[in-house]
């Protein structure tokens, strides 16, 4: 393909697919008429940067971290504006990594424009069931991207764990509740019902 198709494939300038073609990075060949054809192949079309529409999810657990919140946007901006992607949407949202009714996540998730999600931990989208989550989107053509990998630090880990605790309290609690009323309901259904006296 031509240089200039390739570039807006890419989502680069013509002046910077020149500069990786000169370079080396790309293969290709400059015919006698200096027109410059691109023989490199393209990765994964789905992801290309022309074709993404990016939106980047920031999160803490509680209102008192919300520079962080901010600091997070401001890291994923200038990460994404490097990469040279399109950012259309910034998402911020307060609420536990373990909370699976996030609102704004949610709606997130549930946009199919959205190719990419960009976070800057794993735990920032969720603490469980992260690889559910990008199975999931892989089967629409979507995906996540991690800019960090290594684990985040203590910072919002006490509220989430918190969280775990709560949860796990109240559907214990809940259980036995739920228990009780079962062996009530089916103490009824196995009530041997009164006995009719026979009409003669």
């Amino acid at each position: 393909m031509k240089l200039s198709v390739y570039a807006r494939h890419v989502g680069v300038s013509y002046r910077t697919a020149f500069r990786w073609f000169k370079s080396g990075k790309i293969r290709g060949r400059q015919m006698e008429t200096g027109t410059i054809l691109i023989t490199e192949p393209i990765a994964e079309p789905e992801f290309q940067a022309c074709a993404l529409k990016v939106a980047i999810y920031t999160r803490v657990s509680a209102a008192e971290n919300k520079d962080n919140l901010e600091g997070q946007a401001k890291r994923l901006q200038d990460y994404c504006a490097a990469k040279g992607y399109p950012i259309a949407m910034v998402v911020k949202e307060i609420g536990s990594g373990v909370n699976d009714t996030r609102p704004k996540l949610l709606k997130l998730l549930n946009d199919p424009s959205v190719t990419l999600i960009v976070v800057e931990h794993k735990d920032r989208l969720t603490r469980f069931g992260f690889h559910y989550i990008e199975q999931l989107l892989k089967m629409q053509n979507r995906r996540i991207e991690v800019i960090n990998q290594a684990e985040n630090g203590k910072e919002d880990l006490v509220q989430d764990f918190v969280s775990i605790v709560t949860s796990f309290c109240a559907r214990l609690y809940g259980q036995r509740r739920s228990k009780r009323k079962t062996e009530r309901i089916i103490a009824e259904l196995t009530e041997t019902p009164p006995t009719k006296v026979a009409e003669r």
